[in-house]
């Protein structure tokens, strides 16, 4: 009888220590199902973010040029300027700032003085903004001339100079240009025939950009493709900002900008649309040529300049995206809030691929972003002579623009970006005589790739 209840015992523990040990594995089994559910749910999270963020910048740097092409061919039309006689022309006022401009400044007035424009109706005004160098004593020397100083002792920055200078000028239509560009003749009579139209508020000249040796147009690829965009805008009536070397303004429309705003010729022709409802559009015959930067780097402090101004601007002009300013609304998603939030872009696709590298797949694509990234790197070191070497620096354009809208928008969240602007580093000047022709160069359209070429204001 004690032997049968021992072996009782015995099968009651046995049992027992089965029972525990298929709990135990039960709950193991469980656990390792819920870590594999919520990798599972971290990698979809990831995949999900990397391939949102890729596609953000496909759109912004492939898609939407395409789609705005499109959209400008079905719902868009070419414009044509008014015929308008010489006698029928607005007064017109040429406003440049300047800032320490003595190697330049003579030959930008000489050019000023040859625009084919009734001497009776055209104004040329040269605002420095506390110029310590002999600019002043240049603009002065012009005065016989009929070219007007605005000399301003402490310098406060562009956009301060604007405010300052405009409402005193006596034409109806304002020009405005930078110091070290050269208009075609021809400029300012093609930028004021459009206002004989009453809903043009805004019109954006033509931008050429020549070698600084040789004279040469070295518009490239990325230049041209930002030009295109301009094009299409333009059709349908929702052109974004000008380009600061030429573009003219009805002097009604100008209202002022804040005194600390960065890029004035974004936000200038933005701010007449938002407040009047005009219409802003590009005029390819209005032409001005310009040196392109003579390092990359001055290209990076002025995109860095540029994007500091963008984020800037976007606080003030969030109002465009209202859809009931049509398709300013679209082309100012796409072509700017989207291009500018690209940088954003670009790390998360960076790190969430870096995560996801235990998977095969994603180890690739890894690889070809540490590829990309190494070319931009070594082809901003390439030589500049073969055409074959120049296409690889177009990945040094793109990472160029995307690091320099980050800093920009660094800077501009510390409040750290000026509004007084820096002169870009240029060529020494040269005699007038042998200065490029804007006619000679707008006339060549032969396609180079330069990625030291200046892109467009708020790119």
């Amino acid at each position: 009888m004690g032997r049968v209840v021992q072996l009782v015992r015995l099968l009651v523990r046995n049992n027992k220590n089965w029972v525990s040990s298929r709990v135990v594995a039960s709950l193991h089994l469980c656990n390792q199902k819920a870590v594999r559910r919520q990798m599972g749910n971290l990698d979809f999270c990831l995949i999900v973010t990397l391939y949102s963020s890729l596609a953000v910048v496909a759109y912004a740097y492939f898609g939407y040029p395409i789609l705005v092409w499109v959209l400008a061919r079905i719902f868009g039309r070419e414009r044509v300027p008014p015929e308008v006689a010489e006698g029928d022309l607005p007064t017109l006022s040429l406003l440049v700032a300047a800032y320490n401009e003595e190697a330049e400044i003579g030959r930008r007035i000489e050019n000023a003085l040859e625009m084919d424009y009734p001497a009776d109706k055209l104004e040329i005004v040269i605002a420095s903004d506390g110029s310590t160098d002999r600019t002043n004593e240049i603009v002065r020397s012009y005065e016989e001339f009929g070219v007007k100083l605005l000399a301003f002792e402490k310098r406060r920055g562009k956009a301060t100079v604007l405010n300052d200078a405009i409402p005193g000028l006596s034409g109806q239509i304002v020009m405005l240009s930078d110091a070290n560009t050269f208009t075609h003749a021809t400029a300012a009579g093609h930028l004021a025939a459009w206002f004989q139209d009453p809903s043009i508020g805004v019109v954006c000249g033509r931008l050429v950009l020549t070698d600084p040796s040789t004279g040469k147009n070295v518009d490239s690829l990325y230049w041209k493709y930002e030009t295109f965009m301009k094009k299409c805008e333009s059709r349908l009536g929702a052109l974004l900002g000008s380009n600061g070397a030429i573009y003219a303004i009805r002097k009604s429309l100008f209202q002022g900008i804040p005194t600390n705003t960065i890029i004035d010729d974004f936000l200038i022709p933005l701010l007449a649309r938002k407040r009047s409802g005009c219409r802003v559009i590009y005029d390819r015959d209005a032409v001005a040529t310009e040196e392109t930067p003579a390092r990359l780097t001055s290209e990076f402090h002025r995109r860095t300049r540029i994007g500091a101004g963008g984020f800037q601007s976007m606080v003030w002009l969030r109002g465009l995206l209202s859809p009931r300013h049509g398709w300013v609304s679209f082309t100012f998603l796409s072509h700017k809030i989207l291009r500018w939030l690209c940088p954003f872009a670009l790390l998360m696709a960076f790190v969430t691929n870096l995560l996801l590298c235990r998977h095969s797949a994603f180890m690739y694509l890894f690889v070809a972003q540490v590829v990309f990234y190494a070319m931009a790197v070594i082809a901003g070191w390439l030589p500049k002579g073969p055409r074959i070497l120049r296409y690889p620096r177009l990945a040094t354009m793109f990472t160029m623009m995307n690091a320099a809208l980050l800093m920009g928008f660094i800077r501009w969240l510390r409040s750290g970006q000026s509004a007084a602007w820096r002169r870009t580093e240029r060529t020494t000047a040269v005699d007038i005589a042998s200065a490029p022709s804007a006619n000679s160069a707008a006339n060549n359209d032969s396609l180079s790739v330069s990625a030291d070429a200046p892109s467009p204001i708020g790119s």
